[in-house]
């Protein structure tokens, strides 16, 4: 998709392919990629070569969904990372297999540590605020290494938690890392989802510029994305 590689999948496909991930061994970025990390790529050539690393790309957006249907995909809806969460914690806790939750605000990644961990019986899951810069990575590893995690989920904004991973992720000595955005604000209910109807019409994205009108500067990417992805179709015609 413009040079960016989606996986077509959708929630349980990726669960699936994130448990194979984790009975492997060895280290696997899993990316949420959403039209601002294609136009990002697009710009910033390390940034794609990251997202060109991950072993899996998940369509996180109701754009690359649109975009990926155009490619072929037969997709019904987004796998974000919010929503990704809850299935992968149900799935760790079945196979006993301990989480960490890396980054948002302080106090944000504990309260939904202990909400996951009420939700889940048996399921262990680790915490720290941490930050996104070099600085910080030896102390965060530190307290990773000590829960011995098999999933990491990093919630320090793209491209930062890309960037993260890859510096720092063999360094956890986990399976799997994810960056997962603001998914911790809006599953403790710091930021409000849009409702139900909205998400599954792909409309998520105007609820969230409504609540949070300093979005527009980072949603101005979506008619170049749009307008390159129906370029990109008609040359493939």
């Amino acid at each position: 998709m413009l040079g960016v590689r989606v996986d077509c999948v959708d929630m349980a496909g990726a669960i699936a392919r994130i448990e194979s991930m984790v009975e492997e061994g060895g280290h696997h970025l899993v990316a949420t990629v959403n039209p601002e990390f294609v136009m990002l790529a697009r710009r910033d050539p390390e940034f794609a070569r990251i997202l060109d690393s991950a072993a899996l790309s998940l369509p996180d957006g109701s754009g690359v969904v649109w975009a990926a249907r155009r490619k072929g995909c037969v997709m019904e809806r987004p796998v974000t990372g919010t929503d990704l969460i809850e299935p992968l914690a149900a799935l760790c806790a079945r196979r006993g297999w301990r989480m960490f939750l890396l980054g948002a605000g302080p106090g944000v990644a504990a309260d939904l540590a202990k909400r996951l961990e009420a939700g889940h019986p048996g399921l262990s899951v680790g915490h720290h605020t941490g930050h996104a810069d070099a600085w910080a990575d030896d102390d965060a590893i530190a307290i990773i290494r000590e829960h011995r995690p098999q999933v990491v989920l990093v919630a320090f904004g793209a491209p930062k938690q890309e960037r993260w991973i890859e510096r720092a992720g063999r360094r956890i000595d986990a399976p799997v890392a994810i960056g997962v955005g603001g998914a911790f604000d809006y599953l403790t209910g710091r930021v409000p989802r849009a409702p139900e109807w909205m998400r599954r019409a792909g409309m998520e994205w105007t609820f969230r510029l409504v609540r949070q009108p300093w979005r527009a500067r980072r949603m101005v990417v979506l008619p170049g994305f749009a307008w390159r992805v129906l370029a990109d179709r008609a040359r493939d015609r």
